[in-house]
């Protein structure tokens, strides 16, 4: 008598051990049925699942006729002649349980390894595998059926000759694989008695050669920087023998002027296109109902509703992600379309599609175009009137070229008649003096003294490394007053918007030597990351100036454009987060490619499929 209750079946857990006794039970749900088996808990029995199973199984099919029909309270006065199949299921049960007997070994000569040979289990060094040799044997043995084994490929005539069938069919295997090894060794040891026949030295080489570049400059005195000048002394510097040609560039270019970027847009979308030829609508698919629906795709007969514009716009967000726009500022830009848009009665033979992107165009090239435009040569300019030199001061983070785009805007200032004097206030960066000092020897290569009435038109003012960037900024800046320079362009160290030291040093610079145009340097290939470099840098400008009117960045460079292709989302995302114009964009390698940025090439470029 079972004097608990029986919990619902969870996880498996069907068995109730009371005192000496364990219970195993099935619930059946269908039928309201319990099946129970009892035994001792000392016994281990392994067919108690499978016997509940079983009997489960072999009762619910046998009555579930009268189950149907009176159900299971009705039956419970009643017997059920379940005897016989019980005892056959208990034996079964038992049966399958039975432990099976274990296998017996082979002896050794039943074993296929007695049938070998002593010879034939030697493995000697440089042996070909067995599986090639049977490999041999099966494909000599196709033909007739025989054991045969073919001889090796790489015999020679004689030896073929004196293996005829008649004594193959007389040998044994091993015999024939012993055979084969000693022709094999035969061989072997003969290749290896003409490879040992003594050879004539070979002269060795004298010494190794230097490698010399293509590029490079073979001449020693030029790259010995040990006695090199320093703060403007450019006369002593060697002058640097390169090709002219190979650093400009473009050869049809005018001198002086900065050319906008270009870029080639391809034809409009396919719904622009089904807009030019409205005179040949298609009549055979849909008849007059297809004639009505394109036109109330086309026709603008009511205005524009958020349910409307929804999919295109979502559409056109990962559109603008996908070309490297920051993922928050593509969906302020949706936005705004959106809210501008809503309520707009659409034009005539227009599409949704069209409409919303004609807007965002629209306000993307509202974008590129801020309302303060900077004038570089015009302030400079200005400037000279006042008879002061123009200060430019470069930052940005580590690798975007700060340095390089230095010396393509100096090159452009050269050919526009002023002079320039480069600071090297990057005081960490290992090399970044050598660099300034390079790019110093190849623009006065270019415009040298002679071709301007004797007067250097670039000098480089550099203290070493580890000074004060600030200070050598403000005695830079003293120094280009005093020898009457027309420009200087200061060269900071590159540095991570979250390093707080850094930033605060740069804030110091740029307060204390009051620049008159601050350019952020950045690369084009950035997406969400330009969003957060520039409201870090702006952020610290403003934090550690002392000024109440701190100064920010004035203007962006915008470096490796043509790294990107289409994805210049970089330029958006950077204009829109500060409302300051790229004033430059670099292009490439040489001096000469620096561009001023064009708005349209560049939305154009971007709303590219």
């Amino acid at each position: 008598i079972l004097t608990a209750p029986l919990p619902q079946e969870r996880g498996g857990n069907n068995s109730f051990t009371h005192e000496a006794l364990t219970l195993k039970y099935k619930l059946d749900n269908q039928f309201e049925l319990v099946f129970v088996v009892g035994f001792q808990k000392i016994l281990t029995l392994t067919y108690v699942d499978k016997l509940i199973d079983d009997v489960h199984k072999e009762f619910r099919d046998k009555y579930r006729n009268e189950f149907q029909q009176k159900g299971a309270l009705g039956l419970l006065n009643g017997t059920f002649d379940f005897k016989d199949d019980f005892m056959r299921l208990l034996r079964d049960a038992e049966e399958s349980s039975k432990v099976r007997a274990p296998t017996v070994m082979k002896t050794f000569e039943q074993s296929l390894k007695s049938q070998k040979t002593v010879k034939c289990m030697i493995e000697t060094r440089g042996e070909k595998p067995k599986e090639k040799v049977k490999s041999k044997k099966n494909k000599g043995s196709k033909k007739d059926g025989t054991e045969a084994v073919a001889a090796p490929s790489k015999a020679s005539a004689g030896d073929k000759q004196l293996s005829a069938a008649g004594d193959k069919e007389e040998l044994t295997k091993d015999e024939i694989l012993q055979k084969n090894r000693e022709e094999f060794f035969r061989r072997h040891m003969k290749a290896g008695e003409k490879s040992r026949s003594p050879k004539p030295d070979a002269q060795k080489e004298k010494g190794k050669k230097p490698r010399v570049w293509d590029l490079g400059n073979s001449n020693a005195k030029v790259l010995d920087y040990s006695n090199s000048a320093t703060n403007g002394s450019a006369e002593a510097c060697p002058v640097e023998e390169f090709d002219p040609d190979m650093a400009l560039g473009d050869k049809n270019r005018e001198p002086g002027r900065l050319y906008d970027l270009e870029y080639e847009s391809d034809d409009e979308a396919e719904e622009e296109k089904v807009v030019q030829n409205p005179s040949k609508p298609s009549v055979k698919k849909g008849g007059l109902g297809g004639m009505f629906g394109m036109l109330k795709g086309l026709v603008g007969s009511k205005s524009l509703t958020r349910e409307d514009m929804d999919p295109v716009l979502e559409k056109m967000k990962d559109h603008l992600i996908a070309k490297n726009v920051a993922a928050e500022i593509a969906v302020q830009l949706c936005e705004s379309v959106a809210k501008k848009l809503e309520g707009k009665v659409m034009g005539t033979f227009t599409t949704v599609t069209s409409t919303v992107k004609q807007a965002l165009q629209e306000a993307l090239v509202q974008i590129l175009q801020p309302q303060r435009r900077v004038d570089v040569l015009r302030d400079v300019m200005d400037a000279q009137r006042h008879r002061r030199p123009y200060v430019v001061t470069f930052c940005g983070v580590n690798g975007v070229g700060k340095s390089t785009n230095l010396a393509k805007i100096s090159f452009w200032l050269i050919e526009n008649g002023f002079s320039v004097l480069i600071a090297a206030c990057d005081t960490f960066r290992a090399g970044a003096v050598e660099q300034l000092r390079t790019h110093t020897r190849r623009l006065n290569a270019l415009h040298p003294p002679e071709s301007h009435g004797g007067r250097t038109m670039v000098q480089l003012y550099e203290k070493g490394y580890g000074k004060d960037a600030a200070g050598i900024a403000m005695e830079a800046i003293s120094y280009a007053r005093n020898q009457g320079f027309d420009v200087v362009l200061v060269d900071t160290a590159g540095r991570m918007q979250d390093n707080a030291p850094l930033m605060t040093a740069l804030a110091k610079l740029i307060a204390v030597n009051a620049p008159d145009l601050v350019l952020f340097v950045g690369e084009a290939l950035v997406g969400n990351e330009a969003v957060d470099q520039l409201v870090k840098f702006n952020k610290a400008l403003a934090d550690h100036s002392m000024a109440q009117t701190p100064r920010l960045i004035d203007g962006i460079v915008l470096t490796k454009f043509d790294t990107i292709d289409d994805k210049v989302g970089a330029a958006i995302s950077m204009t829109y987060i500060t409302s300051k114009p790229i004033v430059f964009v670099g292009t490439g390698q040489t001096y000469c490619d620096l561009r001023s940025l064009n708005a349209k090439a560049v939305v154009a470029a971007l709303m590219k499929a």
